[in-house]
């Protein structure tokens, strides 16, 4: 469960007045809680308390910098906005791209990804042939409403060429609030057309199955949140009672999680084995076994990756390769293989920050390396095109 701590309440000041590195300093040094992002763990102590840095900075530079910027700008000084961009610069400064500082609303949207519920149009974007293209449309969304489809290339976003986005600037531009509109031009085929989409509140679910060939259960994660524990068990003990002998596992695109539900999911296969252990400083801090009835135990598995899959994604992978009870197909993992805690500041923002390095049953460290598939099957762009899935397909072939 996810316990994310608040920050203790400030204390009221006697002077009307403090300098910028004052409330800088009020709104971002805090500890950081004990589970992570991405790949959350229970982690004691805080890894502040065991920190190298100074206890204090020196803030007078910025002081001056404010004070000229005051003196001399022509214009009105947002005091928010610079206090807010100072935190941004700091977190920034430091150099990870895993450790961010997140803004009220920035953590707000952050939230709700993890727990499937959001306003936008209700499309999972991923990147196909360096392409912006829709992985999924979520049933009775906007989305399906307005006829888009699964590999449907999005060309732009409210007339903005999405050639050089990332996906994660694409979502942010696509997303907004309830009611409003966004206008996206999609390229079907050799056709272009432009679409006018009003955005809703939209549910979804972090697991969905079928039923291939009779007896082969398609298990698919989008992410890892708050709902896949019980939705993937859900869906193993339907398999089970559904005659299901063999299952294919879809973690592509699966940017990673919970990893308490990382840890349930891989659980579906492992009785009583490593899945996962987490280092500090070089130091094993903790190690993560499987729990619960293994419903999925010797059941023959494969599990699709590609280059989205990380972080828990690479967990559960990693995990189920290295204990043999699973074969991974598709294309090399991203390659995260840190651990992140998240902390809640006071105004609404939120620290998430690295605190640990985590490790496969066999010991391996997968950072910037990613896990290759046993088998390689590169997405098709013809098979995009044609509406059709190779890896999926070859995956289910490998089965029969």
């Amino acid at each position: 469960m996810e316990k994310v701590r608040s920050p203790k309440q400030a204390h009221a000041h006697t002077k009307k007045q403090v300098s910028l590195s004052t409330v800088v300093m009020a709104c971002v040094v805090v500890a950081v809680g004990f589970f992570a992002l991405g790949t959350r763990a229970y982690l004691l102590p805080s890894p502040f308390s065991k920190s190298t840095a100074p206890s204090q900075l020196d803030f007078s530079s910025l002081d001056e910098l404010y004070a000229v910027v005051k003196d001399n700008y022509d214009g009105t000084l947002d005091a928010e906005k610079l206090i807010d961009g100072a935190k941004h610069g700091m977190v920034d400064a430091i150099g990870d791209p895993h450790t961010v500082y997140f803004d009220a609303n920035e953590a707000k949207a952050f939230s709700s990804d993890l727990n499937g519920t959001f306003e936008g149009i209700g499309a999972e974007l991923g990147k196909v042939n360096g392409q912006l293209t829709i992985l999924s449309v979520i049933a009775d969304s906007p989305a399906e409403k307005a006829a888009l489809q699964k590999n449907d290339i999005i060309l732009k976003v409210n007339g903005e060429d999405t050639s050089s986005m990332t996906v994660g600037a694409a979502v942010s531009k696509i997303r907004g609030d309830k009611g409003t509109t966004v206008k996206l031009a999609i390229l079907r085929g050799d056709t272009t057309k432009e679409y006018a989409i009003t955005r809703d509140k939209i549910t979804s679910p972090s697991v969905s199955t079928e039923i291939l060939d009779g007896n082969v259960g398609y298990l698919r994660i989008s992410r890892f949140g708050d709902d896949t524990a019980s939705l993937a068990t859900q869906a193993a003990e339907k398999f089970k009672s559904q005659g299901v002998t063999k299952v294919i596992l879809d973690l592509r695109g699966n940017g990673g999680g919970l990893l308490i539900a990382a840890q349930s999911v891989a659980s579906l296969w492992l009785k009583d084995k490593v899945i996962v252990s987490e280092r500090t400083g070089g130091a094993t801090t903790s190690t993560l076994r499987s729990t619960g009835q293994a419903v999925l135990e010797g059941v023959q598995t494969i599990v699709l990756v590609d280059g989205d899959s990380a972080s828990a994604s690479e967990i559960v992978a990693g995990a189920l390769k290295d204990h043999g009870v699973a074969t991974l197909l598709g294309e090399k993992t991203y390659g995260k293989g840190s651990v992140q805690g998240v902390e809640d500041l006071i105004g609404g923002g939120q620290l998430k920050v690295t605190i640990a390095k985590w490790y496969t049953p066999n010991g391996v460290n997968i950072d910037k390396e990613g896990i290759s598939p046993d088998k390689e099957v590169k997405l098709s762009e013809d098979a995009v095109k044609a509406g059709k899935d190779n890896q999926k397909d070859a995956a289910l072939a490998q089965l029969r």
